[in-house]
């Protein structure tokens, strides 16, 4: 193995389950203040990657970018997750309106050109990945809220089912554009569908798991796809034969399983996370930060994993942790090594 491998190829061997001169790292965040146009968008995610030299990219979008073609709308304000001020489905009736839409809608034309620029921005030398939701997690989007989403699931299964066929066939079509115009994969998010909190596993199954397969078996990653599971209690479990190269997960979310374990749970597949998220990373001392890094190292060795967020973190997390995190995985891997 080289002394010193390129971000490419660091990630394609930690995919493969080989071994690294160092585990690949990436975190990432909203910038919600520069997500209004593509150029912006495009501007900050670049300058935030030129700033930490992660391994690649998983790009934010425009937050609301995957609901507002069918009619969410949201009022942005600062640095901070734009606010819903109306919502398209308030009645159940209401789901048999949502049909699919072209890429020409202009939300989605500005996500694709953010692409674009960012793939025009990085070149070869880095792989990034496009941020797609699963359907269940758009068309919940579109409902007043959660529980009220759920509601409808349940008791009107047909109409909602319409809806995410809709859904589906919207996003497998924006997910192939996106690797025409350079992404190198799917992030591709479950919210909070794939928690027990939310749904049960039969559910899960019933209503979410065709629709997640039929855009990630339609979408080929010329690098790699990777899925996040998010919230606490979540079924990594489920998860373990879809077509994706690289799972994540908040490793610190009550009832989930920690990164060693989950990666026996996927049957040793790649396995992306074990930085903590929300209020944990937003108080941590930088030095608190390095031990965390330290400590994964030690407990998961060279081999089949990477560093990174459990989540989006929040922007008001203190740049000097950020840096931490980034600056602790360069040291010799012996040095990470307890005592």
């Amino acid at each position: 193995m080289p002394s010193s491998m390129t971000s490419r190829e660091r990630v394609r061997a930690a995919l493969d389950g080989r071994e690294v001169d160092r585990p690949p790292v990436s975190m990432w965040r909203h910038f919600f203040d520069m997500e209004r146009s593509a150029e912006d968008l495009a501007a900050a995610m670049l300058a935030y990657q030129k700033l930490h030299g992660w391994d690649f990219m998983k790009m934010n979008p425009r937050a609301s970018y995957h609901a507002e073609p069918w009619g969410l709308r949201v009022r942005y304000s600062g640095d901070r997750p734009p606010d819903v001020t109306a919502v398209p489905v308030n009645d159940p009736k209401d789901w048999l309106k949502i049909e699919p839409v072209r890429l020409d809608h202009p939300i989605f034309r500005e996500q694709l050109r953010a692409i674009e620029l960012i793939s025009q921005g990085l070149g070869s030398r880095l792989v990034f990945l496009a941020t797609v939701f699963n359907p269940i997690s758009v068309a919940s989007r579109l409902a007043a809220s959660e529980d009220a989403f759920m509601r409808h699931l349940r008791e009107h299964t047909a109409q909602v089912d319409s809806a995410i066929e809709a859904i589906t066939e919207t996003f497998t079509a924006f997910a192939k554009a996106a690797m025409e115009r350079g992404a190198g994969g799917l992030f591709f998010a479950t919210t909070a569908f794939a928690s027990t909190d939310r749904m049960t596993v039969a559910e899960y199954r019933r209503y979410a798991r065709p629709w997640d397969l039929k855009v990630l078996d339609a979408v080929q990653a010329p690098d790699f796809h990777m899925l996040h599971v998010c919230r606490d209690n979540n079924m990594l479990p489920e998860f373990r034969g879809y077509p994706v190269d690289a799972f994540n997960w908040d490793v610190r979310g009550i009832g989930n399983p920690g990164l060693a374990e989950g990666k026996a749970i996927l049957g040793g597949r790649c396995v992306v996370g074990g930085i903590p998220q929300k209020d944990g990373m937003v108080s941590a001392t930088p030095q608190q930060m390095r031990g965390e890094v330290v400590g994964l190292r030690s407990a998961m060795g060279k081999k089949g994993w990477m560093l990174g967020s459990g989540c989006t973190y929040a922007p008001e997390t203190p740049e000097a942790n950020v840096k931490a995190v980034r600056e602790a995985i360069e040291g010799p891997f012996e040095q990470s090594r307890p005592g």
